[in-house]
C-alpha cells in the first residue's frame, strides 16, 4: 500500500506521521494540540515542509503561546474583548490566555488529544484524535467533545475534519478555527496571495471588529505581497467554492475551507518569514458581536472542515 501511518511514542506526547510512499508527501500531526506540525512534498529533489514547525512535541508544549503556531482555536477565535462576554444573562470572564487587554485564541490550544484510530489503505492514511474539554476554565463552564480526523490523500492533499458534540442541558456559544503559519522557503514579500473575498471586517485599534464591512478586493485576482502588512479578517465569497492560494516560484499551497469556515484571518509577522492564514468559523470577538457565532444544541454533532494541498512548480 502506498499510504502508511507511523505513531511515535518516544516524546512527551505522541507524534503521528501520515505518508504517501509513492509521492513522498507526508504530514506530521501532534497529539498535543491536535495540530499539524509538518506538511511536506519533494521540491527540486529535496523534501520541503511548508509549516512553520516546532522542533519537537516538547518544544510545542513549551512555546505554543509564543505565536500560537498551528494552534487549534476553540471555543472562541482570535481576540475576545477583555476576555469577557455575556450569555443567557450571565457574565463570564475567560482565565487564559491574554495579550493585554484581550483574551486570545481560545482555551484548548494546549489540549492533549487521545489517539483513537489510525487507518491506511491504497487511497489514504488518517488519524482520528479525541479530546474532552471538561469546563476547566471558569470563563467557559460548558463541557464538549472534539474529534479530529486528519486525512492524507491523493494529489498532495490533507484535510482536517473537526466534529464537536456536547450534552449540556442548553445550547452553548461556540466558534473555532486553525492558526497555521506557512513558510514557502522565501520571504513573504516574494509570495503571491489570492483568495475569494472582496469584503474585510473593519477593526478598531485593538483588532476587534467594529461591525462595519469594508470593500477590499486586493486579493481576488492575486497580489504579490511585497511589504503588505496584514492582521485582518476577510469574509469569504460563499457563492463560489472559496479557496486561498499562496505561492512563490517553487511551490503552491492551496487552502480549501468548506462553508463551515466562512472567515479568513491573515497575519504577517514582523520577521516576514512566514504568514498565518487562519480558517475561522466565527470572527474575532464573536461571543460579543455575534459575527459567525454558533449556538451548539445538545446532542447534535457539528462539523468543521478544511484542507491543504501542495504543488511543486
Amino acid at each position: 500500500m502506498p499510504y502508511k501511518v507511523i505513531v511515535d511514542q518516544s516524546q512527551v506526547h505522541p507524534i503521528i506521521t501520515l505518508i504517501n510512499k509513492d509521492t513522498n508527501c507526508s504530514a506530521e500531526v501532534f497529539a498535543f494540540g491536535g495540530l499539524l506540525n509538518k506538511f511536506s512534498i519533494p521540491v527540486n529533489g529535496e523534501i520541503f515542509n511548508v509549516i512553520d514547525a516546532f522542533s519537537s512535541a516538547e518544544d510545542a508544549v513549551k512555546n505554543i503561546t509564543n505565536g500560537f503556531k498551528s494552534a487549534r482555536l476553540s471555543p472562541f477565535t482570535c481576540r475576545m474583548n477583555k476576555g469577557q462576554y455575556h450569555f443567557n444573562e450571565q457574565g463570564y470572564t475567560v482565565e487564559k490566555f491574554y495579550l493585554p487587554p484581550h483574551a486570545i485564541h481560545g482555551i484548548t490550544y494546549d489540549a492533549v488529544y487521545e489517539v483513537k484510530d489510525v487507518y491506511e489503505d491504497d487511497k489514504h492514511a488518517s488519524v482520528t484524535l479525541h479530546h474532552r474539554y471538561n469546563a476547566t476554565d471558569k470563563g467557559y463552564p460548558f463541557s464538549y467533545d472534539v474529534t479530529l480526523k486528519w486525512k492524507l490523500e491523493a494529489d498532495n492533499k490533507i484535510s482536517v475534519r473537526a466534529a464537536v458534540h456536547h450534552v449540556n442541558k442548553n445550547s452553548i456559544p461556540y466558534a473555532e478555527g486553525w492558526h497555521p503559519y506557512f513558510n514557502l522557503g522565501t520571504s513573504v514579500n516574494q509570495c503571491t496571495l489570492q483568495f475569494d473575498s472582496d469584503t474585510m471586517l473593519e477593526f478598531d485599534d485593538t483588532l476587534l471588529p467594529t461591525g462595519k464591512k469594508l470593500k477590499d478586493d486586493r486579493f481576488v485576482n492575486g497580489k504579490l505581497m511585497g511589504d503588505t502588512f496584514l492582521d485582518n479578517c476577510f469574509e469569504l465569497n460563499q457563492s463560489s467554492h472559496p479557496k486561498c492560494v499562496l505561492s512563490n516560484s517553487q511551490i503552491q499551497l492551496t487552502i480549501l475551507p468548506e462553508a463551515s469556515y466562512p472567515y479568513l484571518q491573515i497575519y504577517t509577522p514582523p520577521h516576514r518569514e512566514s504568514i498565518a492564514i487562519e480558517n475561522l468559523s466565527g470572527a474575532p470577538d464573536a461571543f460579543n458581536n455575534g459575527i459567525g457565532l454558533k449556538l451548539l444544541e445538545p446532542n447534535h454533532t457539528y462539523t468543521f472542515t478544511t484542507a491543504y494541498q501542495l504543488k511543486a512548480l
